[in-house]
């Protein structure tokens, strides 16, 4: 017999579920907690499947009833219902949920989640920005190569050539996640490689030659402004030539002055590995001296301003331009240089120490395991060298 919907809202739950048949396959499934389901039995291929319509009265008896008509034309046509259900859905996700905002913000979430450094995440956000800004809510198998090159153009028109380089890139980055995880097919950003304008490549100014280098010692040595943090960690710059904000953003931590060692977190390394340095007593010492400043705090170098937050790259460099030393002089980021020219230019280190103390990473697992540990006392020497090379400098006048 057919259902009808007073007999519907007078079936009772009880001890275990049971069937109402309304016909054609379709019935009514009534659980113990009191749910009315929606489902349809029916043969495709010579197999019994099933079909799940909703709960009643969400789902009404003639909108079920609409949806076994719809089936059966389906199955009519030789289509599977399930079949169809399922790329329906599928359907219906690609426009509402596969967004490229929505897959991009799922990237960045698996990159925090791999221990990206914040740094890198925030730039990656930055650029990201930009992409949904103009085609963020767009599904991500409609995003094609004329719709990010118009993008890119924006970017390019105001003079932003390696930025619309890095927005191709993290775009791409974007789309091949989307074809990693089913949601895409292609990634157009390939054909828009040649049709950017190449931004014309400018290293790091940095002082390699001995004597300019000794200038820019004895001023940082000289400087009596900013914070002590801002002078502090220009000299450990100078000393220990790491990437700025590998230093910048130390913490106390990390330090172990008593034995002289400073273990840099993988997280904040360029290549994502734990780097030790050793630190000559010239670095123990300012490291000392600058510990009764600002020891009190978590970080090592805070900022002046606010002191949960750390200096920034941009104070480092304005103290040098202060100085007098123009940014096609030299920078923060300049010492690592200064230091590779003149310690491969002494004679006295092996190539590969000079590159582990770096953090220069080659390409071959075991020998950059082998570099570390084989390395490590030459390191130890070089560094107390490389400080004896800075006291030279300071006792050297102009």
């Amino acid at each position: 017999m057919p259902l009808t919907d007073t007999r519907i809202r007078n079936l009772k739950p009880e001890k275990t579920p049971y069937k109402v048949a309304d016909g054609g396959g379709l019935y009514l499934q009534v659980t113990p907690n009191g749910s009315k389901l929606w489902r349809m039995r029916y043969r495709f291929e010579g197999r019994e499947k099933l079909l799940s319509f909703g709960a009643y009265p969400e789902v009404s008896l003639q909108r079920a009833r609409e949806k076994r008509t719809d089936a059966k034309g389906l199955l009519a046509d030789g289509i599977d219902p399930s079949a169809q259900a399922k790329a329906d859905k599928a359907e219906h996700a690609a426009l509402t949920e596969h967004t490229f905002a929505n897959i991009s913000a799922e990237l960045v979430h698996k990159l925090r989640r791999e221990g990206k450094a914040e740094t890198t995440l925030n730039k990656k956000q930055w650029l990201i920005d930009m992409a949904n800004a103009d085609f963020g809510e767009t599904p991500i198998r409609d995003v094609d190569a004329p719709m990010i090159l118009k993008t890119l153009r924006k970017v390019e028109a105001k003079g932003n050539y390696e930025t619309a380089k890095r927005l191709r890139s993290t775009i791409g980055q974007v789309l091949r996640y989307a074809i990693a995880t089913a949601r895409a097919d292609n990634d157009p950003t390939y054909a828009l490689r040649g049709a950017l304008i190449a931004p014309k490549v400018s290293h790091m100014a940095a002082a390699t030659d001995r004597d300019t280098f000794a200038k820019i010692v004895r001023a940082i040595w000289a400087y009596d402004g900013g914070s002590p943090s801002t002078r502090a960690a220009l000299k450990l710059m100078a000393l220990l030539y790491t990437r700025p904000g590998e230093l910048r953003l130390a913490l106390w931590e990390e330090f172990d002055l008593e034995q002289a060692v400073w273990t840099v977190p993988a997280e904040r390394m360029k290549m994502r590995r734990e780097h030790v340095k050793p630190l000559p007593a010239m670095a123990v010492e300012i490291l000392r001296e600058l510990q009764s400043e600002t020891g009190s705090n978590y970080r090592a170098f805070p900022s002046l301003i606010a002191r949960n937050r750390p200096i920034s790259e941009n104070t480092l460099n304005q103290a040098l331009r202060r100085m007098g030393f123009s940014q096609t002089e030299h920078t923060s980021h300049g010492f690592r240089a200064s230091a590779s020219s003149l310690l491969n230019e002494s004679g006295l280190w092996n190539e590969d120490a000079i590159e582990a103390e770096l953090a220069h990473l080659g390409a071959d697992q075991v020998r950059r395991a082998y570099q570390r540990s084989r390395f490590w006392d030459e390191r130890v020497r070089m560094a107390d060298w490389w400080s004896g090379e800075i006291r030279k400098m300071l006792m050297k006048s102009d």
